[in-house]
């Protein structure tokens, strides 16, 4: 059996009708930009995370850079992220300017580890980007706490956690602001390039609003230097439909990964992943860990089975990184760590034959 490892084509397939007639209504409308579906999803979306606010922007990378230029950080300010991620993260700082400081993995996860960030901050420290990879969230009580003694701004990347909880609360409620990537492969997916920031700050989040348009409030008024980064009308609506499945999606895919756990908990060749006791994962990916994992995927793919890596490279090593001034002796592990994660197919649109289909190829493995 072929398994792929997504296949978006089965989201719009089960809700043809629903997202016809969302398409129907912008057309209809006429209104492309700025409009009501916009704005109801905004509603809609600070809804579901639990935050006052919610702000529609074109992609997840400029969610972050957004949130940093509305902090005023730049040219001589630090930030700490984790080392691993999508190079976003890193990218939203380089590209404000400022300077990344990466921070260690917890040993049992592929979160950051907030028990070794102290050793980092600097006067010059200005945030930090806790990323809740994977759709697992990072310990963000021990990070409030660090946070208020030392009085720096948390910025959530929450652009793989859409419904993810810690403490049974959602992330992207935590920090300052968050930046959400809707990404066509994400939890909560657009059918294009889409964003979103979260804030509870009435004040960031006019910030926000400025920035995103131009830095105009006022047509062809501009206050700042700001940037063309608004969620079309169109996304809006898709994203409108989306979101009242999301609930039931992130469910398909913890079912999944209950029934991986569960399958693999005794083969000894591989590591499945541990989510924090008392915290919710939405699973974006199932990550495993193997020294076998070039070998395991290979298996898997004479079986039909589709499986990626994310991400076979790591941040620090990439060209766009070669003379950044890292010290890399705290990044060793991180290197080694990156060849030996696999990613298996998780989607809520799995069939349980093509699940059962890669359990029974994992577990016939014989490394």
């Amino acid at each position: 059996m072929n398994v792929p490892f997504a296949e978006l084509r089965r989201c719009y397939q089960a809700h043809r009708e629903e997202f016809d007639k969302a398409y129907q209504n912008v057309m209809d409308r006429g209104i492309y930009i700025m409009g009501p579906e916009l704005e109801a999803f905004e509603q809609e979306f600070s809804s579901f995370c639990n935050t006052k606010y919610a702000l529609g922007v074109s992609n997840g990378l400029d969610a972050l850079v957004l949130i940093l230029r509305a902090l005023d950080i730049g040219k001589g300010d630090e930030v700490i992220v984790s080392c691993h991620t999508f190079i976003a993260s890193w990218l939203s700082i380089s590209q404000c300017g400022a300077k990344i400081i990466p921070a260690p993995l917890c040993e049992d996860s592929f979160l950051l580890d907030v028990s070794k960030i102290e050793k980092l901050i600097t006067p010059q420290t200005k945030a930090i980007m806790p990323v809740h990879l994977y759709g697992e969230a990072v310990d963000m009580t021990a990070l409030a706490a660090l946070s208020a003694k030392y009085n720096i701004a948390i910025i959530e990347d929450a652009a793989q956690a859409h419904g993810a909880k810690h403490g049974g609360r959602h992330c992207g409620s935590f920090g300052v602001a968050a930046g959400f990537s809707f990404y066509p492969g994400k939890n909560l997916g657009a059918f294009g390039d889409a964003g979103a920031i979260t804030t509870n700050d009435d004040k960031l989040f006019e910030k926000f609003k400025l920035l995103r348009n131009y830095g105009s409030h006022t047509k062809y008024v501009h206050e700042e230097i700001g940037y063309n980064s608004r969620l079309d009308e169109l996304q809006a609506a898709f994203l409108r439909v989306k979101l009242r499945h999301l609930n039931t999606w992130n469910y398909k895919r913890n079912s999944t990964a209950a029934l991986y756990n569960q399958s693999f908990k005794e083969l000894k060749y591989i590591s499945t992943p541990r989510v924090r006791e008392g915290d919710e994962c939405v699973w974006h990916q199932y990550v495993i860990k193997t020294p076998y994992r070039d070998a395991l995927k290979a298996h898997l793919k004479s079986f039909g089975i589709e499986t990626l890596i994310h991400y076979p490279l790591a941040n620090h090593l990439q060209k766009a990184y070669g003379e950044y001034p890292f010290e890399t002796a705290d990044l060793r592990s991180y290197e080694s760590l990156v060849s030996n994660i696999l990613s298996l197919p998780i989607d809520a649109f799995m069939t349980l034959s093509e699940t059962q289909a890669v359990i029974d190829a994992v577990r016939c493995f014989n490394p």
